[in-house]
């Protein structure tokens, strides 16, 4: 069924682009152009306008359905969990605990040659 659906919505799209490159150009891009009649009154809908309309409106339709569908099918699992081999879990366990190995000392700032212990510690090019 999602196959299906996919077939028309792809259909939809090559459809909808065709129908909007077959309509009449109206000069002036971003709104400016106006349309005939007086004081720019909107010009009557054309066949092509209305067939542009159904045609956008199966097309969200076919989006939504397709969202729908996709939601149904993942039902709360991850793309993780299908990737993982039988038998070995997602979520491996840390080699230690959480501070457990940590030498401080080699976390601490190397001491300043000077003796002055305030001073900044500033990089040298030796």
């Amino acid at each position: 069924m999602q196959n299906v659906i996919l077939i028309i919505h792809l259909l939809l799209a090559l459809g909808l682009i065709g129908v909007v490159l077959l309509q009449r150009n109206e000069g002036g891009g971003l709104g400016m152009g106006g349309g005939g009649g007086p004081a720019g009154a909107r010009a009557p809908t054309t066949p092509l306008a209305k067939v542009t309309w159904v045609l956008a409106i199966a097309f969200i339709v076919t989006s939504i359905t397709l969202t729908i569908i996709a939601a149904q099918n993942s039902a709360g699992t991850s793309i993780l969990d299908r990737l993982a081999p039988a038998g070995r879990s997602t979520q491996e366990e840390p080699a230690t605990a959480p501070g457990g190995d940590i030498n401080t000392d080699d976390l601490l700032a190397p001491p300043s040659s000077g003796g002055n212990t305030d001073a900044p510690l500033v990089p040298s090019a030796d």
